[in-house]
């Protein structure tokens, strides 16, 4: 990949419902552990993203897709000097559940059981599915996703596990949890939520990493930013959504979610709310010169392989 600028765009096009959108390009980018409510589908088309996952680092390269289910803790950042480039769809789990029932013989709750894959032709749907929002092709974008979300399950897709935690102090976890949300401006200190669960610090510290993938401090720095994305979809500025869930202020705010949705949130915002005719016409309309794929067109051209995943030793 010539040059080192990164560069990321996240967005939501209007005939896609429950579809989140993005292209980036991250050098030194490193996403902190956290988790989405939506599924991820990731497609690599130049570079290596390495992600833990599951208790081990994943590696994604040229042709692959990284596949994360929702609430599923995870962390990202580049396997080289040049970082990797990648677009990406995030369905929620209605929507996968909706396609999985109507295309495949999966009963249950639907989700991915490998989190990298190898498939050039499901990385370039994914890419198309970019591209048909970019034109604001409403039929080819909702017939894309399908056919890409199909093609997911069908060769990497299966009943995800009921969550049942019987570990020691999963009730405590919980509980925790519960105050945590409630209070997620006004957040108690560790010693103090043990204490009024009952039980010690250390004990609720080990009990909430293991039912939930990390530290309370960790998880209520996630659960703060997909609040403040839900405000900033509704129209709050950053600052007010900012000191709304519990952080400091908006530079604060800035901070963590960079570091867990991949670009400021005065970005975000801005960006969910252009039409595609919006971003055309600040494009100048230059992705698609003389009829002839420019550099977007060729993500959809990935191939090669990723690099084998490696266990924690």
């Amino acid at each position: 990949m010539a040059g080192s600028t990164e560069r990321a765009r996240h967005w939501q096009y209007e005939e896609l419902p429950g579809v989140d959108l993005l292209r980036a390009r991250y050098v030194q980018k490193r996403f902190v552990r956290h988790t989405h409510e939506n599924f991820v589908i990731a497609a690599i088309v130049d570079g290596v993203e390495v992600f833990h996952h599951g208790g081990a680092d994943q590696y994604a390269g040229p042709g692959t897709l990284a596949l994360v289910n929702p609430d599923t803790p995870h962390t990202g950042r580049a396997g080289g000097p040049e970082g990797w480039r990648y677009g990406a769809v995030y369905p929620s789990p209605d929507v996968v559940a909706e396609i999985a029932a109507e295309t495949t013989m999966i009963r249950g709750t639907p989700g991915f059981t490998s989190p990298v894959l190898l498939d050039p032709y499901a990385v370039g749907l994914v890419h198309q599915v970019l591209r048909a929002a970019d034109e604001g092709n409403a039929l080819a974008a909702d017939t894309l996703l399908r056919v890409a979300v199909t093609r997911l399950l069908r060769l990497n897709g299966g009943p995800l596990p009921r969550r049942t935690v019987h570990a020691a102090g999963s009730s405590a976890a919980a509980r925790a949890r519960a105050v945590l949300q409630e209070r997620m401006a006004d957040p108690p200190t560790l010693e103090r939520l043990a204490a009024d669960l009952g039980t010690s610090p250390f004990a609720l510290l080990r009990a909430f990493r293991t039912a939930y993938g990390m530290p309370p401090h960790a998880w209520l720095t996630d659960a703060r930013v997909r609040r403040a994305r839900a405000l900033l979809d509704a129209g709050t500025a950053p600052a007010a959504a900012a000191v709304a869930v519990g952080f400091t202020d908006q530079p604060h705010l800035n901070r963590h979610f960079s570091r867990i949705v991949g670009v400021p949130p005065g970005a975000y915002q801005r960006e969910r709310r252009s039409s595609p005719a919006d971003l055309r016409e600040r494009d100048g309309g230059s992705e698609h010169e003389g009829g002839r794929s420019t550099g977007r067109d060729r993500e959809t051209q990935g191939g090669g392989r990723g690099r084998k995943n490696v266990q924690d030793s």
